[in-house]
């Protein structure tokens, strides 16, 4: 965001800064990008395992392991639709329709993980880390089977595995259900008064002035054959499965 300079009251200068965030804010979808582990792969009887990451009911990315290779592949982008609903413009606190899920799109059930990743990029795509992602804010579902790695998630990158068999042609519930730019964006903001004859200038300077908001996503999928064994190799992550398959972290 640039600096600009108004005479304007408090009220009005907070409008700006919606205004600001709008302009700044459109088109700010970065692509999602979708992985897989590949460890278990060749040693499955039959040799596909896929996964598609989906949007609010859309299929978004996909990657399928088909006869020896992943050609079977295409990338989307998240955030396109975010906001027809308010005609684009971006409104800060406004919580908007955000469901991210995934579907098992090969030909052996699976264990499904989701790493999400959150960041303030400039107009050139570089990553400002003094900017928190925590003000871009995910409403996570606690009740959908899916859980979030604390031990290795951070306020950039959050980790959550679905805890249940994944079969074939099914999808997951959302691991989330909205998102929205948090408030307290407002009050990262620098002001200077300066009293002149015809009145008070107030310059503004916001920090996210001139800045994206950055979602990706990345997903990857074992089998559950072996799954513990599996999820360790791939995964790295020591886990507990229940005689009903489910996925559970060990702490």
């Amino acid at each position: 965001m640039r600096a600009r300079k108004k005479t304007w009251t408090p009220v009005l200068l907070l409008g700006a800064a919606v205004v600001l965030l709008l302009f700044s804010a459109v088109g700010s979808a970065r692509a999602a990008l979708t992985y897989y582990s590949e460890n278990y792969a060749m040693e499955v009887t039959v040799s596909s395992i896929g996964v598609t990451l989906t949007e609010n009911g859309k299929d978004v990315s996909f990657r399928n392991y088909i006869e020896d290779d992943w050609s079977d592949s295409g990338d989307g982008e998240l955030l396109l639709d975010l906001l027809k609903e308010t005609d684009g413009k971006l409104v800060p606190g406004r919580a908007y329709a955000e469901q991210i899920g995934v579907k098992n799109s090969g030909a052996i059930d699976s264990y499904v993980r989701v790493i999400l990743y959150r960041s303030w990029q400039d107009a050139d795509g570089n990553k400002d880390t003094s900017l928190s992602p925590d003000l871009i804010d995910l409403g996570l579902t606690d009740t959908n089977g899916w859980i979030v790695d604390e031990k290795a998630s951070t306020p950039e990158r959050m980790v959550l595995y679905y805890t249940k068999v994944l079969p074939v042609g099914e999808s997951t519930p959302p691991l989330c259900e909205t998102l929205r730019v948090h408030p307290d964006v407002f009050e990262e903001v620098t002001q200077e008064t300066t009293v002149t004859e015809n009145g008070t200038v107030i310059k503004a300077s916001y920090k996210h002035d001139g800045y994206w908001m950055s979602l990706e996503a990345e997903v990857d999928a074992v089998q559950t054959h072996s799954g513990q064994e599996a999820v360790k190799s791939a995964w790295g992550v020591d886990v507990t499965i229940a005689e009903d398959g489910t996925l559970g972290l060990v702490p």
